[in-house]
């Protein structure tokens, strides 16, 4: 079989997750794997360090009234940012 040069063959196995294959040097390995806690895997660890975070962790971290008052903001926010675009197109 004659292979072009220019073409590298690779695997790709379809996880349902977009996936990124990285290299770490020994040292930074030990060092990632070292953060690790029970269960976590290394993009959950990754996820962590960087400040990656779902949506769901904040449930319940705003009482009831907080939660209003943001609410409000935006909504009020966003109104006002509609204005300015509105004011924009016509000027």
């Amino acid at each position: 079989m004659i292979r072009d040069a220019r073409v590298k063959p690779h695997t790709h196995i379809y996880t349902g997750v977009a996936t990124k294959t990285i290299n770490l040097t020994e040292g930074a390995y030990v060092r990632l794997h070292s953060l690790k806690r029970e269960g976590e895997s290394f993009s959950d660890v990754v996820d962590r360090l960087t400040g990656k975070f779902a949506l769901l962790d904040l449930v319940g971290v705003l009482d009831e009234k907080s939660a209003l008052r943001i609410r409000r903001a935006k909504r009020d926010l966003g109104r006002r940012l509609r204005r300015g675009v509105n004011a924009r197109r016509r000027g």
